[in-house]
């Protein structure tokens, strides 16, 4: 599978099933779209509909669905997306990911902040994953 052979390291180091739903939902989007941006793209929002980016990977989410306004608002939203944090979860959750993210002062954070926070710490790890 072409999709396999390019798979980003995020996906790379995570569940079989997160590399499976990237894979047959991009090669299905080149059939449809042609091989590019767009396939890419459509193959990463039917991964962020059941797992979130938790530091250089992607685990299952507690609950399929839309991650952020971006997602549920479709490619017509002017919506910003969340980048695979699960904007949508319960702030308890999302503070069980800064925890164990390490973010520092957390117990502050309003639930945007969380997110942002999450975000930032998940493209830390994403670069430090890619430097070594």
């Amino acid at each position: 599978m072409p999709a396999r052979e390019d798979m980003p390291g995020t996906l790379k180091r995570s569940p079989r099933k997160a590399q499976d739903t990237y894979a047959e939902a991009h090669d299905s989007a080149v059939e449809q779209y042609g091989e590019g941006e767009r396939a890419h793209r459509t193959a990463f929002a039917a991964v962020k509909h059941s797992f979130e980016k938790v530091g250089d990977h992607w685990e299952p989410k507690q609950r399929r669905g839309p991650s952020d306004a971006k997602a549920a608002g479709g490619r017509s939203t002017d919506a910003e997306t969340a980048g695979g944090v699960d904007a949508n979860a319960s702030k308890q959750h999302l503070m069980e990911v800064a925890t164990r993210l390490g973010i520092p002062g957390r117990s502050r954070m309003t639930k945007p902040e969380l997110v942002d926070a999450i975000q930032k710490a998940n493209a830390r790890s994403t670069r430090k994953s890619r430097s070594t």
